[in-house]
């Protein structure tokens, strides 16, 4: 039998016999087996590197003392970790560490008594003090030192850096001085994120930790992700806010920030604030990884801004009041309003339980199916979904993307918008595992990373994903048995594709003949497939019969139900996927189920034993619509968002204004307060549980962070309970939010067996050794993991179901859904006749820009290109090199350098600009919230003015 066939190696260490995986380094096996030794330069995820030299050991039979992070094992070794030899290599090391390293208070005998304002007895300078170093007591140097013991005298002089502390880039701060080489931050940018924002320098003669271009993390291409500073030993790298905090408890949540789900653990300090959040590193999700939301856009939990107290309005203005008169206010004005001249909004950052009880209280209080979450602006690309497959969502994983062969992604932003979904993409490119294929008008960072980009005219997504059907059909591409076995109705797509001229497709989108055929036999030649997609470029009528041509395309090539293969609708709230399962959604009842077939409701009725509106409902663009033209005269608002303000929605300032009666919860005062009769302050995810759903169908339980409320703050699920109550309702009787998860999983056979205990109690214990030994931070943490569990489970035995339609489909097989031919949509904005494409990447290492540092944040200086088709330069009489400015209905979009490209067709504008740029500006922001207020890369009707 050879090594790679073992299931195990036996191998002992410190005179322990452990068995060990044999493609397991000599560290890794004792750590999981509870056995310490120390290290500086290793982490979890990243591959060996034996550069601190802290973790040698001795082999018997072998000479020397081998680094244990680069050492595989073998079947029999015998090792020691605490020999004389391994013990002097270390005191050298230590020695040689700190000679480059403040240590005036690590070779103290009195470390754990002094205090940062304390007078030193030894008269150490302020720079050799661990007492004034912002990761005081969280450092892992630190905690080595303690572990092993330095003389108080070192034999080396300590030489201070005397380098610039870097405060000014967005975030996080950079205290070379206190760097110990070990590299991890340079090495998590390029291993696990697939990026190479820093890099090893040189600088007078010594290797340091820098930047890979210029001097500031918006030069190099930063994301902004956060995880160098979660595997930083020491304090190098630190959070800008809330920098000297220490943490006085911890708990593990998850982001309410976009669909990914990512799971973290928030530190809270001894006022209860939430400090820092931290990358779960077992997590099924984002295996410690983080973006920019997620990491640091926790600080509105804390801010002094808040509501905290109930409002009415009275003689026009909003004043304090008690929660039992703002409750009453509010039960007697919408009892008013009951039946179709009422809508509910929710928010994407609401629970599932929350989600639950809105529709519950629209349908049951209200007798309104006028029930829609702020974000839902796109229900095609879920309702494409469900014609072909049976279900409103995706079927691949996560991380079981990195696993495939070929990955399409359409008209979507996701290094931004799901930015930890695209790591896997970026590093199977990077090894070359992966092909990917990239349909967007606009430049993003994945179009960097593709081996095909096709730029097709905005709106014309239908067009060229029919053609790649057309190609994959007529060209024998299909997977014949699969569809023979699993699907139904191809006849009817082959004759509906019959009339389909693949030279029209070129004609409509821009996109070469040559080029469609590459990319259908790209997608359908490799062993596994996977398309991502939000169609943010198309047409709003369209997103639908798009995303059927997308199930079509993976169903007849057989890339759906099985491992690293299926579709991926990338919509943008954190609980989206939650939303619709809930049944949160005009025209949908909890399970999916549908508001117009009599049985799903009648099943729902005699559960609740109450008689339910037949109608379908408003969604939120037609009752904001309905607010404006009369129909639509009371509203519940839950929470904030982007929409609110960006125009998707249309004019909402004019829906509020035109309402006759409006109860808000939020967090702050906002545009819908401003018309609001009532207001409740809402409690965030830091005060609040329950459960959430991400984009890959896994439930995890959302944990409270925070011992107290803000305030008189209330979760959305109680004050949606005190309200139904206040108006009579005998049906809103719950303990707290598991309760209400209980009736879920009565109601929603996918979701039988899910409770929030349960997936508190089914988390699964990490081993690792004891906590008082020196840990890094998200080992520290990792204690136990939550799982999740991933719909359908049909029982609490039932652990759910990783890979979607592996067996069946929704409705039994796939329903094969025939084209519908739509042409080019035409542009006939006379105020505003260009359509703008903005694009936004990393780094444009090509393109000359300036940092201006005079601020208090760094901010990005250069001339943006406007690039346009000299056939439209000619016609408008614009010359290349022009400056000239962008303006759209909303004001002044951008201003730059006019620059003459055939790549860009006739009709449209372009202009690709930084996320450094983005980046600053959040972090300069004066919006409580800005993470919640990012508005996203879509195309805009402009016109262009000298």
């Amino acid at each position: 039998m050879t090594t790679t066939e073992q299931k195990s190696v036996k191998i002992v260490v410190n005179g322990h016999e452990i068995n060990a995986d044999p493609s397991q380094m000599v560290l890794q096996a004792a750590n999981d087996a509870g056995i310490y030794i120390p290290y500086l330069c290793y982490h979890p995820g990243m591959d060996p590197y034996g550069a601190c030299r802290m973790c040698v050991v001795e082999v018997e039979g072998s000479p020397g003392t081998p680094a244990s992070c680069t050492l595989p094992v073998r079947e029999g070794m015998v090792i020691n970790t605490l020999g004389e030899s391994p013990e002097g290599v270390r005191n050298t090391t230590l020695d040689l560490l700190l000679s480059e390293h403040p240590h005036g208070c690590l070779t103290c005998h009195r470390i754990d008594l002094c205090g940062p304002q304390d007078i030193c007895l030894r008269h150490v300078d302020v720079l050799d003090r661990c007492v004034t170093c912002p990761k005081n007591e969280r450092c892992e140097l630190k905690d080595t030192t303690r572990f092993h013991p330095q003389p108080m005298v070192s034999p080396l002089e300590f030489q201070y850096r005397n380098l610039q502390v870097e405060t000014k880039d967005p975030f996080y701060d950079r205290d070379y001085n206190l760097c110990i080489v070990c590299a991890r931050c340079v090495r998590a940018c390029d291993e696990i994120r697939g990026d190479s924002a820093l890099a090893l320098i040189e600088r007078a003669g010594q290797v340091l930790v820098g930047t890979s271009m210029g001097d500031s993390l918006l030069e190099s291409g930063c994301e902004m992700c956060g995880l160098c500073i979660d595997v930083c030993p020491v304090g190098a790298l630190t959070e800008t806010n809330h920098k000297w905090d220490l943490p006085q408890s911890y708990e593990q949540s998850v982001c309410t920030d976009c669909p990914v789900g990512c799971q973290l653990t928030y530190e809270v300090n001894k006022y209860d604030k939430v400090i820092r959040a931290v990358g779960e590193l077992n997590s099924p999700t984002n295996k410690g990884n983080l973006c920019f939301k997620g990491k640091f856009g926790f600080e509105y939990t804390n801010h002094r801004d808040r509501i905290k107290s109930p409002m009415v309005r009275k003689n026009g203005l909003l004043v304090e009041t008690s929660w039992e008169e703002a409750l009453s206010v509010a039960s007697e004005g919408l009892g008013q309003y009951r039946g179709e001249e009422f809508a509910l909004v929710a928010s994407p950052r609401n629970t599932n339980e929350e989600f639950y009880l809105a529709q519950k209280f629209s349908r049951i209080v209200m007798n309104s199916n006028n029930i829609d979450s702020a974000s839902y602006d796109r229900p095609g690309i879920m309702e494409g979904a469900y014609d072909v497959f049976g279900y409103y969502a995706g079927s691949a994983n996560i991380w079981d993307v990195g696993n495939s062969g070929c990955v399409m992604v359409v008209s979507a932003n996701i290094t931004e918008e799901q930015n930890v979904l695209a790591v896997p993409i970026k590093k199977a490119v990077k090894r070359g595992s992966q092909k990917l294929i990239v349909l967007d008008s606009r430049e993003t960072e994945l179009t960097r990373y593709a081996d095909i980009w096709a730029r097709p005219y905005p709106g014309t997504d239908l067009a060229l994903l029919a053609g790649i059907l057309k190609v994959t059909i007529e060209e024998g591409l299909v997977d014949y048995e699969f569809i023979k076995d699993r699907c139904e109705g191809f006849d009817d797509l082959v004759s509906s594709l019959s009339t389909f001229d693949i030279n029209a497709v070129e004609k409509e989108t821009g996109v070469s003949a040559s080029e469609v055929r590459k990319i259908a036999y790209l997608y359908s030649q490799s062993e596994t497939s996977v398309i991502a997609y939000a169609l943010d470029n198309t047409i709003g009528g369209t997103r639908r019969i798009t995303t059927r041509v997308i199930a079509d395309l993976a169903a007849v090539t057989g890339n759906i139900g099985k491992p690293s293969t299926g579709i991926i609708p990338l919509r943008h709230g954190a609980n989206d996927q939650g939303q619709l399962d809930m049944g949160a959604e005009a025209r949908l009842l909890p399970g999916q189920r549908h508001v117009a077939v009599d049985s799903d409701r009648e099943n729902l009725e005699k559960f609740w034993d109450v008689s339910l509106p037949t109608k379908p409902g408003l969604r939120v663009r037609e009752s904001f619509s309905a607010a404006r033209n009369g129909t639509i005269k009371a509203m519940v608002i839950l929470g904030d968002h982007v929409h609110y303000e960006d125009g998707t929605l249309g004019d909402v300032e004019e829906s509020f204004n035109n309402l006759e009666f409006l109860v808000v919860s939020n967090s702050f005062l906002s545009l819908a307060t401003t018309n609001a009769h009532v207001v409740f302050p809402a409690a965030t995810f830091a005060e609040k549980t329950g459960t959430m759903t991400n984009l890959e169908r896994r439930v995890q339980p959302l944990r409270k962070v925070t011992s107290k409320e803000f305030g008189q703050s209330k979760t959305d699920l109680e004050i949606l309970t005190l309200l139904s109550q206040a108006m009579g309702s005998q049906s809103f009787v719950y303990e707290d939010s598991n309760a209400v998860t209980k009736e879920i999983s009565q109601i929603i056979p996918e979701y039988s067996g899910i409770t929030y205990e349960r997936l508190i109690d089914e988390s699964v214990e990490t081993l690792k050794p004891d906590n008082e030994n020196p840990l890094p931070t998200q080992v520290l943490y990792s204690n136990r993991v939550s799982m999740g569990i991933q719909w359908p489970t049909h029982s609490s035995d039932d652990s759910g179901t990783p890979n979607l339609y592996s067996t069946d489909f929704g409705k039994g097989k796939a329903q094969l859904v025939p084209i519908e031919w739509r042409t080019r949509p035409q542009h006939a904005d006379k105020e505003f006749p260009f359509i703008f494409l903005h694009g936004r990447v990393l780094s444009q290492g090509s393109k000359k820009l300036t940092i201006d540092k005079n601020g208090p944040v760094n901010k990005i200086l250069r001339d943006e290109e406007i690039l346009m088709n000299p056939k439209d330069l000619k016609k408008n009489k614009l010359k290349s090199g022009k400056s000239v400015s962008l303006i759209s209905s909303k004001g002044n979009v951008l201003k730059g350098i006019l620059v003459a490209s055939e790549a860009i067709q006739p009709g449209l504008i372009s202009a690709t600009t930084l996320f450094g740029t983005l980046a600053s500006s959040v972090d300069d922001s004066k919006d409580p919230d800005p993470m919640n207020h990012i508005p996203r890369l879509e195309a805009t009707s402009v016109r262009v003015e000298s």
